[in-house]
């Protein structure tokens, strides 16, 4: 009676959990910008809506007011700037510095989305558009109503939170914008001295005379 013997994992499956890593990876880039693009986005446009309408009791009648969710609080919309410049700076550092930016991404986030759902509660810019109409110190509002766009701007603010989180557990895999263009910097800089002067462009000659290279060799330093 033959005994099986266990299955050894081939030479190509250290190759094939590669590629499946690099995918995740590339899926969690493209995930990670368009719920950032679009979370700031959703809470900048709620933010200009309006978010909570009610009737201001006045000694000559009653008046509608309304109040927008930047009158409300302007926390939301200047976290998702923030926020959309971090998922920016992302890909211009490296290391502990795109760690730290990508924190910097989730904490906007959330502070947004906090700060959304407080403002839908909040009377104070209602009670001030209600001063403003009567002429007193304090306005009285009755009927407080708020519609879903503190509640979009608060989706916004997670939509944010998810592109920071994103961008702390695969960050490290993503490409620098830096990168490619020092290496491409370097090679422009390390073409021309790398190469001796063409003696059949006088011109050539004199540029090379002026960095203080032979232009018979393309060294540096005075000839013998």
């Amino acid at each position: 009676m033959t005994s099986a013997t266990p299955a050894t994992p081939g030479p190509d499956a250290p190759a094939e959990g590669a590629a499946d890593g690099a995918a995740a990876h590339r899926r969690a880039l493209a995930a990670a910008l368009a719920a950032g693009a679009l979370g700031a986005a959703t809470v900048l446009v709620a933010s200009g809506r309006v978010w909570g309408e009610a009737t201001a009791v006045l000694p000559q009648g009653e008046l509608p007011v309304q109040a927008t969710g930047g009158e409300v609080t302007g926390v939301p919309s200047a976290l998702a700037l923030v926020g959309l410049a971090a998922l920016v700076a992302v890909f211009a550092v490296r290391r502990a510095g795109r760690t730290l930016v990508a924190a910097l991404l989730s904490l906007c986030g959330a502070g947004a989305a906090l700060a959304a759902l407080l403002g839908a509660g909040d009377r104070g810019a209602l009670e001030a558009e209600a001063s403003r109409a009567s002429g007193l110190a304090r306005g009285t509002v009755e009927g407080v109503s708020y519609g879903v766009w503190p509640y979009a701007a608060a989706f916004g603010g997670l939509l944010l939170l998810a592109a920071g989180l994103l961008a702390l557990r695969h960050g490290r895999h993503w490409p620098a914008m830096s990168g490619r263009h020092e290496r491409a910097g370097a090679s422009r800089s390390a073409g021309p001295r790398g190469s001796a002067a063409d003696p059949e462009r006088p011109e050539e000659l004199w540029k090379a005379l002026d960095r203080g290279e032979d232009p018979t060799t393309g060294r540096t330093g005075k000839r013998p």
